[in-house]
């Protein structure tokens, strides 16, 4: 450790985010100060949306995620994210 960080109490996120943009970590840890960690269940973050669907489409969605054994919610994401990575490989 090169220098000790003095980490101050933040009155909000905003303040938080600005003292860490301010910051070069170099100048307070050398690379064998580091270790390697994991978070197993650290989720991404997600938002609640609201869609209409046609009650045709919602019911074959659900047909396709009961023979997937899959919740239809998980397979709607799963679907949209395909779909929109081969939209944007398509824009490149």
């Amino acid at each position: 450790m090169k220098k000790k960080l003095n980490i101050p109490r933040f009155k909000n996120e905003e303040r938080e985010r600005e003292f860490w943009s301010k910051i070069n970590l170099s100048d307070y840890f050398e690379p064998v100060d580091f270790e390697n960690v994991s978070f197993p269940n650290l989720k991404p973050s997600t938002e609640t949306i609201s869609l209409r669907l046609p009650e045709r489409l919602l019911s074959q969605i659900k047909i396709l995620a009961n023979r997937m054994d899959l919740p239809y919610q998980s397979l709607m994401k799963v679907f949209l994210a395909e779909r929109v990575e081969r939209e944007m490989n398509l824009k490149k």
